[in-house]
């Protein structure tokens, strides 16, 4: 079993309405009809417009991202073919998932839509880091930093292992976090600290401090997106 995700660049003649939409019906129906085991988007919507201060861009980033699992990559051709149909652009990467949290506290809505929103992170390894230590770093000390700081309710960490599509930029990672919609525009909240001024700051020093250890910021990019779940993500369907 293996999971698969895509970047998304939406068509320019594209309303943002009606291609989410779309990939949520007929891109999602050709997914499974193609072998995929579910269907998640993450898509950059007016549900996460007002999240623009969250944003981080180091190149030309997507409108959004597909996941899913399938039995085997080698068998995703079906699967991109609907991808790229509705969009401009897409770009593949094969990962490894680990979950280290997953309890939304609230139900989807009737449109599919999770609660809160999902800050996805797109990192890049610092050339002044071996990968078995960024991977050291990142998946050892910093975890229990970036739990214990936030106020994350959903945290997957998915770690490439090869590229999908010949057109896809380099990443080294692919970060799922799942947040309350206050921690869109209040930094408090951000930091699980909504009321308490001194909490705040020690939650975000301590972040900002495990984060250089292994992140370069002119290296990432990450964005607020709705999450749709199309049909839950999971090895065992």
């Amino acid at each position: 079993m293996e999971k698969l995700i895509y970047t998304l660049w939406r068509k320019p003649e594209a309303d943002i309405a009606s291609w989410s939409s779309a990939l949520r019906g007929p891109v999602a129906d050709a997914l499974r009809a193609g072998g995929a085991l579910s269907a998640q988007f993450s898509l950059v919507d007016a549900g996460v417009a007002a999240g623009e201060g969250l944003r981080l861009k180091s190149r030309d980033v997507p409108d959004g991202f597909a996941m899913f699992w399938m039995q085997s990559a080698n068998s995703r051709a079906t699967c991109e073919a609907a991808l790229r149909s509705a969009n401009a652009g897409i770009a593949g990467y094969l990962v490894t998932e680990s979950k280290i949290k997953d309890a939304p506290p609230a139900a989807a809505g009737p449109d599919g839509r999770s609660w809160g929103f999902s800050l996805i992170g797109m990192l890049q390894r610092p050339p002044r880091l071996t990968r078995e230590d960024w991977l050291r770093i990142w998946l050892g000390s910093h975890t229990a930093v970036a739990v214990e700081t936030q106020p994350t309710f959903r945290y997957v960490q998915n770690v490439v292992t090869r590229l999908l599509t010949d057109e896809a930029p380099a990443l080294d990672a692919i970060v799922e976090e799942g947040f309350p919609a206050t921690a869109l525009t209040d930094p408090a909240a951000f930091y699980d600290a909504v009321g308490d001024e001194e909490k705040y700051r020690a939650n975000h020093a301590r972040m900002m401090e495990s984060c250089h250890r292994f992140i370069d910021f002119d290296r990432i990019d990450s964005l607020p997106t709705s999450e749709y779940m199309v049909r839950p993500l999971a090895v065992a369907l």
